[in-house]
C-alpha cells in the first residue's frame, strides 16, 4: 500500500514538473520571440509595416494596440492594411478609421488600405482613414449604409407556452425586445439612429474621397461594387495586387529600398494548450448552443451595424 502511495506521489510530482517546464519553455520562447520581433524592426532603416483586418469587426482595441506598438518606430516608414472584411459594429469601425487618420496625420506615416477580397461597409469606413485605397479589379467594395436587425420570438414563446413581459421606467426602455412586436414610434426612433450614423458615414466619404453629394446620393445606397467599378466611381484610388499596395506605400514614404514587416501572431498560452474539464455531452451541448447563437446572430442584434448582410458567419475580428 505504501508503495502504491509513493508511486502516486511521484506521478503527481512528475506531472507538476512537466507542467512547470512546459510553462517556462513557452514563456521564454514567447519572450524571446517578442524581444526579437520588437527589436528587429530597428535593424533595417526602412520597413513597411503590414497587418491584416479580417472577419467581422467587433472590437478594435487589440488591433489598434498591436499596430500602434510598431508603427511609431522610426524604422517603420509606412503602413499597409490588408483587408478582407464585411464590416461590423459602428463604434469599432469608426475607431479604426480615426486610428488610421492618426497614423497618417500625427505620426506622419503614409497609410495604404488594400483588399483582394472584401472591403465592405465598416471595413470600407476603416479604409477611408488611409491615404490611398487599392483593390483588385474583382474585389467586392462598398455596401455603404447602415443596418439594424431585431429578433421577434413571439411565435416561439407562444409555442413553448412562455409569457414574457417587462416593467420599465419609460416607453422606449424595452424597445427592440424580442418578446413583442415593435410599435411605430419605436421604428421611427431606430430609423433616426440609422439615419444619423448614415450621415456620419457619408461625411467621412466626402472628407476622404472628395465625392459630390450627387455621386453619394446615387451610389451610397448599400450596393456593392467590383474594384474596377469602385475605381471608376472614385471610391478607391488604384487597381492592383498586394505588391502594388506596398510599392505605393513606399512611394508615399519616399523610400526605395524597404522590407515588409508583418506583425507576428500571438503564440498560444499555456491555458490554451491544457485540456479543459467537461464531458462529451457538455461539449456537444455547448457546440449546439453556439450554433443556435450564431444562427440568431444574437451578439449583433439591436445595434446599428456597418456590415454586408450574408457574411454573418465569418470569423470575428479581434
Amino acid at each position: 500500500m505504501e508503495k502504491v502511495n509513493n508511486k502516486k506521489s511521484w506521478l503527481v510530482i512528475l506531472s507538476l514538473l512537466f507542467v512547470s517546464a512546459l510553462f517556462w519553455i513557452l514563456f521564454l520562447k514567447n519572450s524571446m520571440d517578442s524581444l526579437w520581433s520588437f527589436h528587429s524592426v530597428k535593424v533595417n532603416p526602412s520597413y513597411i509595416l503590414t497587418h491584416d483586418l479580417k472577419g467581422i469587426i467587433i472590437d478594435s482595441k487589440k488591433w489598434i494596440e498591436d499596430v500602434d506598438k510598431y508603427v511609431q518606430k522610426d524604422s517603420v516608414k509606412a503602413l499597409v492594411i490588408q483587408i478582407n472584411s464585411p464590416g461590423g459594429v459602428v463604434g469599432p469601425s469608426q475607431e479604426l478609421y480615426e486610428f488610421l487618420k492618426k497614423v497618417r496625420d500625427e505620426y506622419k506615416k503614409p497609410v495604404v488600405a488594400y483588399s483582394g477580397g472584401l472591403m465592405a461597409s465598416g471595413a470600407y469606413y476603416t479604409a477611408l482613414g488611409a491615404d490611398k485605397i487599392v483593390a483588385t479589379p474583382g474585389a467586392m467594395i462598398g455596401s455603404i449604409g447602415v443596418i439594424m436587425e431585431f429578433l421577434n420570438l413571439e411565435g416561439l414563446y407562444d409555442w413553448a407556452k412562455v409569457k414574457r413581459f417587462s416593467i420599465t421606467s419609460g416607453q422606449f426602455k424595452d424597445s427592440g425586445a424580442e418578446y413583442r412586436s415593435m410599435r411605430d414610434d419605436e421604428k421611427a426612433l431606430f430609423q433616426s439612429l440609422i439615419d444619423d450614423v448614415y450621415i456620419q458615414f457619408k461625411n467621412a466619404i466626402k472628407e476622404s474621397r472628395n465625392l459630390s453629394d450627387q455621386t453619394l446620393q446615387s451610389y451610397a445606397d448599400g450596393r456593392v461594387f467590383t474594384g474596377q467599378q469602385a475605381l471608376d466611381l472614385g471610391f478607391i484610388d488604384e487597381i492592383g495586387v498586394a505588391s502594388d499596395a506596398f510599392e505605393l506605400a513606399a512611394d508615399l514614404a519616399n523610400v526605395s529600398d524597404f522590407e515588409i514587416y508583418k506583425i507576428p501572431k500571438e503564440k498560444p498560452s499555456l491555458l490554451d494548450l491544457l485540456p479543459l474539464g467537461g464531458s462529451e455531452e457538455d461539449s456537444e451541448a455547448h457546440g449546439l448552443s453556439k450554433v443556435a447563437y450564431q444562427l440568431l446572430r444574437a451578439d449583433l442584434v439591436a445595434q446599428p451595424l456597418l456590415i454586408l448582410p450574408g457574411y454573418w458567419g465569418l470569423e470575428r475580428s479581434y
